[in-house]
């Protein structure tokens, strides 16, 4: 096993910071609280429209509302499959070590609590958009298909996941939160955000804590169940952009051309694989976790995330135009 220096996390820190955040889902999401749909959701750096040629602004505008709803529907199917993963983690500890078991308890809570949150969300969303939008599922058939790889793979595809919402918010939402987007949406990415920074320490533990009892073998069989899921995922996502076209076809009430639909749908596909495969599978602390397992599985790994970030969205539109 590489023998590289990881971050030195401790239940009682990580329980004493998990104590300062006390938001519940009614502060906010409420009658008083409401979206505001002249303004963007996403910033451009996880939306991608604002480039595509064939839309007028207000469509980009559209596309990048709805780019916001799938954001937060996709956080919410896999935290579906995340949670029994920590439930069982936590049947595993007992209560040999109680503050590792009091965290991870609280690590299910705040799950169960997000998945409320993103619900309740996506009824806000539907009523004021006025048009349905479609997400990937059904969250169970994911969790299942998901769920039947090891702990182990589970916990690194949990810990990608962890690390990428903290650069999502951290380099791309953080900077534009009370300028350009809905105060609204800003509030409910930083408050998610506040409870999946304990997250990421406690998935770095519970790898760490997994691997311990493994062999080489068993590591390297791992990550090639982080890798399998990692690939059905982009198949999901790829469906997720199908859905969305769909979606924006119906809200700006025209059908879109060939060459519209292979304009957007290209950007697309990159923009999500950008996004959720390689801002996580790139992430330095998830870099340094995998590099501790396995240099091998490491740079297995980092060629897989090559191809989901060697070109930016808007490459595309120099492409078509050359």
């Amino acid at each position: 096993m590489t023998a590289i220096p990881l971050p030195q996390y401790s239940y009682s820190s990580i329980l004493q910071d998990a104590a300062k955040v006390t938001w519940q889902v009614q502060d906010l999401m409420n009658e008083h609280k409401s979206l505001d749909f002249s303004k963007s959701f996403l910033p451009e750096a996880l939306a991608h429209s604002q480039g595509i040629t064939c839309l007028n602004p207000a469509e980009q505008l559209t596309l990048n509302h709805i780019r916001g709803h799938s954001y937060l529907h996709l956080f919410g199917l896999v935290e579906e499959f995340i949670l029994p993963l920590v439930v069982n983690h936590v049947q595993s500890l007992g209560c040999t070590h109680i503050q590792a078991t009091q965290a991870y308890l609280g690590f299910a809570a705040e799950e169960s609590k997000h998945i409320h949150l993103f619900r309740r969300f996506s009824a806000a969303f539907m009523a004021g958009f006025g048009h349905p939008c479609s997400g990937i599922g059904p969250a169970k058939a994911i969790a299942d298909f998901v769920l039947q790889h090891s702990p182990l793979g589970v916990a690194l595809v949990t810990l990608h996941i962890e690390w990428m919402t903290q650069r999502h918010f951290l380099e791309s939402v953080h900077y534009h939160s009370g300028k350009c987007l809905d105060p609204q949406f800003c509030s409910l990415l930083k408050h998610h955000w506040q409870e999946e920074a304990q997250h990421a320490r406690l998935d770095t533990l519970m790898v760490q804590d997994l691997a311990q009892t493994l062999d080489e073998a068993a590591i390297e069989a791992a990550i090639d169940d982080y890798i399998a899921i990692i690939q059905y995922l982009n198949q999901g996502l790829k469906a997720q952009v199908q859905l969305d076209m769909a979606s924006l076809e119906q809200a700006i009430g025209r059908t879109l051309s060939a060459i519209a639909h292979e304009e957007i749908q290209h950007i697309q596909e990159l923009s999500y694989q950008k996004v959720f495969l390689s801002s996580g599978m790139t992430h330095p602390n998830f870099v340094r976790s995998v590099q501790a397992l396995s240099a091998t599985g490491s740079a297995r790994i980092a060629a897989i995330a090559h191809t989901f970030s060697y070109s930016h969205p808007k490459l595309f539109l120099k492409k078509t135009a050359a």
